[in-house]
């Protein structure tokens, strides 16, 4: 069992368990869960509830693990784990896998090679992403082992605690060479899929930065501070630079490449609960790289 454990300091003398708990970056949710579970909080080993006062010097223990087993399906798969804690992990993900069942991808996607990998590890536990990867997109992504690592987690995702880059080709060149894009978001009217610019939208800014080019397409990375859906498939569309390959917001050519040419190469993320600072970098893939060599056809 995974217990979560905060020694109390003497400012937060006095103070109740939830607000200790709520200090640290747990939700009412995952204290819920846990305070109607056996043993789910404890103060130096004994059970306690959560209006319980405490005085500085003792510990704080909270029940992490998930209270029931996944409901997506196991299925066997590889996984690419880079890292792994009793947390979280950071993964690397394919292209044409998805991250979750859906039309198309039920018996196969990253949550059912995970959930079976609980399984031949022993763990029980639901798949909590912190953030998503579309089907198409490869690269680094990171998934929580328990409700709590994935509130914390996701709380950081936008800021400075939590840095994602991407490298991506695109058509073109755009000018100038770097910049910013901050367009707003929203759902077409005629698609529950597809994304456009619009007034109204969900704000949303992506950086980016032009690394090599050819007579016909760029290679950038791309920084995000924000995570809307198809977000840098959308605003690379608006400056008139699609993606090659994308045939949602540009033109699908499958003898290009047979998916969006995005890949997640960068993430710097802080251990949620030990406060360790990890990075990790994935190179590009090579359907990816193919596209600038000088010698690739149609170039």
């Amino acid at each position: 069992m995974r217990y979560l454990e905060f020694p109390v300091t003497p400012e937060e003398e006095g103070k109740r368990v939830d607000a200790i708990l709520h200090r640290h970056g747990l939700s009412t949710s995952a204290i819920r869960r846990s305070k109607h579970r056996p043993h789910g909080l404890l103060l130096d080993g004994e059970d306690i509830y959560t209006s319980y006062l405490v005085h500085a010097g003792q510990v704080v223990a909270i029940l992490a693990d998930d209270k029931a087993p996944s409901d997506i399906m196991p299925n066997e798969g590889p996984v690419d784990i880079r890292y792994e804690d009793a947390d979280l992990l950071v993964v690397d993900k394919p292209p044409g896998l998805a991250v979750h069942p859906c039309a198309g991808s039920w018996d196969d996607s990253l949550g059912a090679r995970l959930v079976n990998y609980y399984h031949q590890i022993g763990l029980e536990a639901g798949f909590h992403p912190v953030h998503r990867l579309d089907k198409g997109t490869s690269g680094l992504m990171v998934v929580a082992k328990h409700p709590a690592a994935q509130h914390v987690l996701t709380s950081a995702l936008h800021s400075g605690a939590f840095l994602r880059e991407y490298l991506a080709i695109c058509e073109g060149t755009p000018f100038p060479l770097s910049g910013t894009v901050d367009a707003p978001l929203g759902r077409t009217e005629d698609s529950y899929i597809r994304q456009c610019v619009r007034p109204d939208g969900k704000p949303a800014r992506t950086h980016y930065k032009v690394l090599d080019s050819n007579s016909r397409l760029s290679l950038l990375r791309l920084r995000l501070e924000t995570g809307r859906t198809h977000q840098i498939r959308v605003h690379m569309t608006h400056l008139g630079h699609p993606l090659a390959g994308d045939f949602l917001y540009g033109t699908e050519d499958i003898d290009l490449i047979p998916r969006p040419a995005l890949h997640s190469a960068h993430l710097e993320l802080t251990q949620p609960f030990t406060g360790e600072r990890l990075t990790f970098d994935s190179p590009l893939p090579a359907d990816m790289a193919r596209l600038m060599e000088p010698d690739f056809p149609g170039i």
